[in-house]
């Protein structure tokens, strides 16, 4: 699993990030922030935010124009299954649950479609470790 979030994290470059919040508090901010910093390109998907980060914000992921590589997710577990369907239709890379959010049902179905999902960990501790990148 290493080297595919490794190879992952490499060739992608568009994330959207599911449940950002425009506080910079949260967690969701955060992250979300430094992936920013380290040249990715982030996609707000908030309903009740106009923008965040200076990106235009979404109200849900089949809205979002273009092409999304890994679909970061920043919600209940309860939503994850609604966000698996729209990220097959989008054709995503990656689903990326972050700590403390899992959903096998919705996990298998994103990888019958042909998506690389990981579940409970944090993609800025990830990303992180292996390049020690900083805010």
């Amino acid at each position: 699993m290493e080297d595919v979030i490794q190879s992952l994290l490499s060739s992608s470059r568009e994330i959207a990030v599911i449940g950002l919040s425009e506080k910079p508090d949260r967690d969701s901010y955060q992250v979300a922030c430094y992936l920013q910093a380290q040249g990715y390109h982030i996609i707000p998907v908030n309903p009740n935010v106009a923008e965040i980060l200076g990106e235009k914000s979404f109200a849900s992921l089949k809205e979002v124009p273009g092409p999304v590589d890994i679909v970061n997710i920043f919600r209940k577990p309860e939503a994850v299954p609604e966000i698996v369907e729209e990220a097959i239709l989008k054709g995503a890379k990656a689903i990326w649950m972050q700590e403390g959010i899992r959903h096998e049902e919705a996990a298998e179905k994103a990888r019958q479609a042909g998506i690389l999902v990981i579940m409970d960990r944090c993609l800025f501790k990830e990303h992180r470790r292996r390049t020690g990148g900083s805010l």
